[in-house]
């Protein structure tokens, strides 16, 4: 069997998806096989670039073992509840298991209609696909849970949007696509049973340490506050800006999902935003971690008939684990922030230290990350890897910053070898940078992805810096920016 798939999450059946036939395409071209996590999920990468890979990658073909749905899910979509979402826009094949045990979905993004599509076509603009696999893969060399990138195709058919545009499938990989709002569809419909079972399903595939807890919907509820917590801190850390936070875009596993509207914050600002539907900017960079806490208040609402019968104690209980959420979100964060400026960790006024950067980065309309990569070289210049300060040019307000810097590193202790090696692993010289994923995408539209294949590449090793590379390192020019993405698919 090419794909050794299983179907955990399809033998649930109905109410939880739909059977999906798939809906092929006209002439599917391979763009690029992710090789290395292929061999992961035990998949052979030379199939799937083989003819017949391809067309099971495009939908054309139905693999062995597969057993396409298309899954149930509700969202708020910027504060506004749709009881009734659905994978409009996305079949998962299956399941598979890779050497470590771990469970994987397998899903195709944009392969055509399916039953929850409502007036949509299902398919997906090359656009899209270009900036997912890029910007999904990046952050997972970034140390960031997310879900990945498998492979990327195109349909040989165009697809109305903005324009007429190419088209194409992304395979896309996660622990689960099970979402806060795949809780809230069936909590709308006051069914109890299936979110109960939902509850055991999720907590013996993600948190199997919680199974036999006396309360499994609050463990569930407290595992996901937790997971959140540290990803949200690791978005703020890296200057990550997702742009469409709404409920069905959190995932219970933890892990970043929905790479549409995103985008990485050059110049610092912590109202930035990128996504051009967030008129309000409800989901700028600085709302992140509050509306992460929203939504996770959602989760609670969904949850509380299992977590308790009595509604004013399970009321009670879950505002209790909701107030983790906080405190669990700094340890992270700051814990995140002493690598980032070389200390083992933060004490007494550090913090300040920090918030005086931030607004000195903020008054010079610094680069976020090139500034740090700047503070990395500058702890051991000339150490390995260094090089990506030397594109930064301090603004006044951090060279005012810098000797207060400097004074806490005197008392910090450990070799300045070791300070930036911890720099480094915090702090990437290569992030994808929205305006090389704007130009990979209009030069794959011509059928040149050269641009597109040297980013994923480069990005596979963000921490190192090569000046053969420094043009990908560099911020955007005033003529190149791009301030706002589109969801696209």
């Amino acid at each position: 069997m090419p794909i050794p798939f299983d179907n955990s999450f399809a033998a649930l059946g109905s109410p939880f998806s739909t059977v999906q036939e798939t809906d092929p395409v006209k002439a599917p071209s391979l763009i690029r096989v992710n090789d290395s996590l292929a061999t992961q999920l035990g998949i052979d990468p030379q199939w799937l670039g083989s003819q017949e890979g391809i067309e099971v990658l495009a939908g054309n073909r139905v693999a062995e073992g597969s057993n396409p749905v298309a899954a149930a899910y509700a969202g708020h979509q910027f504060g506004h509840f749709n009881p009734q979402l659905g994978d409009g826009r996305a079949v998962l094949l299956g399941e598979v298991v890779d050497q470590h045990q771990h469970r994987y979905d397998l899903q195709l993004k944009g392969s055509g209609r399916t039953d929850w599509s409502r007036g949509g076509d299902g398919r997906s603009p090359l656009g899209p696909v270009l900036r997912e696999y890029i910007v999904s893969e990046a952050m997972a060399s970034l140390g960031v849970p997310t879900t990945r990138a498998l492979a990327a195709v195109t349909t040989g058919e165009r697809v109305m949007r903005d324009g007429v545009e190419p088209g194409a499938v992304l395979t896309r990989v996660a622990s689960s696509h099970l979402r806060v709002g795949t809780m809230q569809y069936f909590a709308a419909r006051e069914d109890r049973q299936s979110l109960a079972t939902l509850v055991s399903y999720v907590l013996e595939r993600h948190y199997p340490d919680k199974v036999a807890a006396e309360k499994p919907a609050l463990a569930l509820l407290e595992a996901v506050i937790a997971a959140q917590a540290k990803l949200i801190a690791r978005w703020q850390l890296l200057g990550f800006v997702h742009g469409v936070m709404n409920t069905d875009n959190m995932l219970l596993c933890g892990e970043t999902v929905d790479y549409g509207p995103c985008a990485f914050m050059e110049e610092f600002h912590p109202e930035t935003l990128f996504s051009s539907i967030d008129q309000q900017g409800r989901y700028a960079y600085c709302n992140q971690p509050g509306i992460a806490q929203w939504n996770l208040a959602r989760l609670a609402e969904a949850l509380l008939p299992l977590i308790n019968d009595d509604t004013d104690a399970a009321v009670e209980e879950a505002k209790g684990a909701l107030s983790r959420f906080t405190p669990l979100f700094e340890e992270a964060y700051q814990k995140g922030l002493a690598n980032k400026l070389g200390l083992g960790e933060l004490a007494g006024t550090d913090m300040t230290l920090a918030d005086d950067l931030f607004a000195a980065l903020q008054e010079d309309q610094a680069d976020f990350t090139l500034a740090f990569r700047f503070l990395a070289d500058e702890i051991n210049p000339g150490g390995a890897h260094t090089g990506a300060g030397a594109l930064f040019k301090p603004g006044q307000k951090l060279l005012e910053w810098l000797p207060l810097w400097a004074q806490r590193q005197q008392a910090e202790a450990g070799k300045a070898e070791e300070k930036q090696g911890r720099m480094f692993a915090a702090n990437p010289a290569f992030i994808p940078r929205n305006h090389l994923i704007q130009r990979a995408i209009e030069e794959g539209e011509t059928g040149n992805y050269e641009l597109f294949h040297r980013l994923v590449v480069r990005l596979e090793n963000p921490a190192h810096y090569a000046a053969m590379d420094s043009d990908l390192a560099l911020p955007a020019k005033p003529q190149e920016r791009v301030m706002r993405t589109f969801c696209g698919t």
